[in-house]
């Protein structure tokens, strides 16, 4: 049989039909594959606080404004109506907002120390102060809250209903991007 194999190469070789021709065209794609397994939900967490009612009359210089109502949160939580447990370390986007009825600040902290770049505030008016920013967490179990900050000429009052009849919310989103 192994005669018979090499003999039938050695007679296509002296036809010449033991060359490769020329790719033929690609053929049409396959299938898709199937579907990975989704990524890691990484920590967030959405606390409010409705005026009247959630915080005091006034926020004193050097105290924490409070957040005591859960909206949805995963891996995020309160300690305190103020402070807030972060397990990971790594890169979060804060955001809060508060009205307030002073010209006035309001700073993050992490774990007591005032974040000098979280400073948000306004001169005048009766507005909500804001921010939206991206601190980086380098220790686990990090506390973080939103402070009236040490050296702010004044208490502040938390606006209630502004604007109409109905409880005006103060609110602190957290998430974990990194």
């Amino acid at each position: 049989m192994r005669t018979i194999a090499l003999v039938f190469a050695a007679s296509l070789a002296l036809l010449g039909c033991d060359r490769q021709g020329a790719q033929g065209p690609a053929g049409p794609p396959g299938p898709p594959g199937m579907r990975g397994p989704a990524g890691p939900v990484l920590p967030y967490g959405h606390f409010y606080a409705l005026m009247p009612g959630d915080n005091a009359a006034t926020v004193a210089v050097g105290a924490d404004v409070e957040f005591p109502q859960d909206g949805p949160a995963n891996g995020i939580f309160r300690t305190t109506p103020s402070i807030f447990f972060l397990t990971d370390t790594g890169t979060y986007e804060v955001s809060w907002q508060v009205p307030v009825t002073e010209a006035a600040q309001l700073v993050l902290t992490l774990n007591g120390l005032e974040l000098p770049a979280t400073v948000a505030g306004r001169a005048t008016g009766t507005t909500q102060i804001s921010n939206h920013v991206l601190i980086s967490v380098p220790n686990p179990f990090s506390l973080l809250t939103v402070r009236n900050p040490l050296g702010n000429p004044t208490a502040l009052t938390i606006t209630p209903f502004a604007g109409g009849t109905n409880p005006v919310s103060a609110s602190l989103v957290i998430k974990r991007v990194e």
